[in-house]
């Protein structure tokens, strides 16, 4: 199997919509018409709850997890390393790239964090595992995924490039770049932070799904 199909199929794994197809099935409301009209685990935290939100981020991670690790189907990379981490990354940022645009969900995606952290578990597990971490303890004290969200992705930036001072060039790039990505796309939430009117998720409440009828 070729390295394109395999990044048209880490693509295709990353497009799958979770929080789309959940409200769409099981609530019958489109997430994105709703809170920030974003379809990511965030807005559905929000808008469905903690059990909904929960369902949906681990769906993300998983997406992340198993596109990173689709080479495996390609015998050469399970015995140099270098060459693998470098298309490890290929593959989960092609997934990334298809939560954001995912082509089940018109387009219309998420904004990748989750599935980021997937990519990260697969990578890099003990990293993935500290910036988990730190994004639990920032959601438990403050109630805010996106500042969460950020913190975890600059953390992960952090440790790539200080704590465990990964040599591989396109590791280190790979970690600024997600740091960046992750605050760009958080700016309208950044604005809200610091306004004051981020709004907080529900950590143990769940949407009836009777609140609809």
């Amino acid at each position: 199997m070729s390295e394109s199909i395999l990044v048209i199929l880490a693509y295709l794994i990353g497009s799958i919509p979770t929080s789309v197809w959940i409200s769409k099935h099981v609530f019958n409301i489109d997430i994105r018409n709703y809170g920030s009209g974003n379809a990511g685990a965030t807005n559905t935290f929000r808008i469905l709850g903690s059990k909904w939100g929960s369902v949906v981020m681990l769906v993300d991670v998983t997406k992340g997890f198993i596109s990173t690790s689709l080479y495996i189907l390609i015998p050469f990379y399970l015995t140099n390393e270098l060459a693998r981490t470098n298309f490890m990354i290929i593959l989960g940022l092609a997934s990334i790239v298809g939560h954001i645009f995912p082509i089940w969900a018109e387009f219309k995606g998420g904004k990748g964090v989750a599935t980021l952290l997937g990519m990260a578990i697969a990578i890099q597990p003990i990293v993935a595992v500290l910036c988990l971490v730190v994004f639990a303890l920032t959601l438990l004290t403050t109630r805010f995924v996106s500042l969460s969200s950020m913190l975890a992705g600059v953390a992960f930036m952090v440790m790539i490039l200080f704590i465990f001072n990964e040599k591989e060039t396109m590791y280190r790039l790979f970690a600024i770049i997600v740091a960046l990505m992750v605050v760009i796309t958080h700016q309208k939430n950044i604005g809200r932070l610091l306004k004051g009117t981020e709004n907080k998720v529900p950590l143990f409440k769940n949407r009836n799904k009777s609140q609809d009828a």
